[in-house]
């Protein structure tokens, strides 16, 4: 039995892991624990990219913070971010819906045209879903993609000696989820998946292992580097004007991209008018550890099952 009072969110998907047997005679070629479900059809050229988001209200956002468009723009951006982190191209996604009694016939209306214009935006075909009404708002939003079969970016490719790459700056997400205007809040409310980048890191760069940042850098980094088995020496990451160095390394939903390449691969320093930054190296060592300038780093990030400890 699952104690979601007592596990990390890890935890529990280590746990489902284990009570989950994929046979080996199974077209799914990859499920939990990576950014995207892999299912391989039979004779297909192309692997199929499955993943799901929620999104929800007092969680994910706020009332008097969102508008329905901010919140469907959202809602579809986590999903196509799993997608680029994988290398692929979306196609069609599906989402339900719970609609509490406070959401308007406007704000429905709103919340459906900005759903559709971003998955029109990002060629994902907004092909159904499910409708229903409750207490509070939710979102779940399911994404199909696809990728050259076998070349799926990976959480478990990276290894020791591999180079470590940021996309963007970071630290904006979490300085505008504190700031009413600005450059930081539009960062929040608009985030971008990096669609045409992850295709660009598995096409020309054969990145080894990537991973988009929704929960944090260094929680994410981890991530990765617990799935490959390696360590990690980085240096501070590149940071939004006005964004703690804290707020950089440990902010949730940015949907920038981490990669690894192998040494001496030849990274642009910009991809599309975006930076591309080197932050580190993967190393040996106890498989997720984090230095951060040869100091052992604490891990944060957002965990919905870990209580949220304040910045030393």
């Amino acid at each position: 039995m699952l104690d979601c009072g007592l596990l990390s969110e890890r935890a529990i998907t280590e746990r489902l892991r284990g009570l989950v047997k994929i046979p080996p005679s199974s077209a799914i070629v990859a499920g939990i624990g990576d950014d995207c479900a892999i299912y391989r059809p039979r004779g297909s050229a192309d692997d199929l990219l499955f993943t799901t988001d929620l999104f929800v209200e007092g969680i994910h956002f706020l009332r008097d913070t969102h508008r329905a468009a901010d919140v469907a723009r959202n809602a579809l951006a986590r999903s196509l971010s799993d997608i680029a982190a994988m290398g692929g191209s979306p196609t069609f996604c599906l989402t339900s819906v719970c609609l509490p009694e406070w959401a308007s016939d406007r704000w429905i209306e709103d919340f459906f045209a900005s759903l559709a214009a971003t998955a029109a935006k990002n060629q994902a075909i907004l092909a159904g879903g499910d409708l229903a009404r409750g207490e509070t708002f939710a979102c779940d939003v399911t994404v199909c993609g696809t990728v050259p079969r076998g070349t799926a970016l990976l959480r478990s490719g990276a290894r020791e000696g591999n180079e470590i790459y940021v996309s963007g700056t970071l630290g904006g997400s979490a300085l505008g989820l504190a700031t009413a205007k600005g450059k930081a809040r539009k960062r929040h409310l608009n985030p971008e998946p990096r669609l045409a980048l992850g295709r660009f890191l598995r096409e020309r760069l054969r990145a080894t292992a990537a991973i988009d940042i929704s929960d944090g850098l260094s929680l994410d980094l981890q991530r990765v580097c617990i799935a490959s088995g390696v360590s990690a020496d980085i240096v501070t990451p590149p940071r939004f004007p006005g964004a703690t160095v804290d707020q950089a390394l440990h902010g949730g939903e940015e949907y920038e991209l981490l990669f690894f390449v192998r040494p001496g691969a030849k990274v642009p320093a910009q991809f599309e008018g975006l930076p591309l930054t080197r932050i580190g190296v993967a190393a040996t060592g106890s498989a997720g550890e984090i230095r951060l300038e040869g100091i052992p780093l604490a891990v944060r990030g957002f965990d919905h099952f870990v209580p949220v400890k304040a910045a030393p």
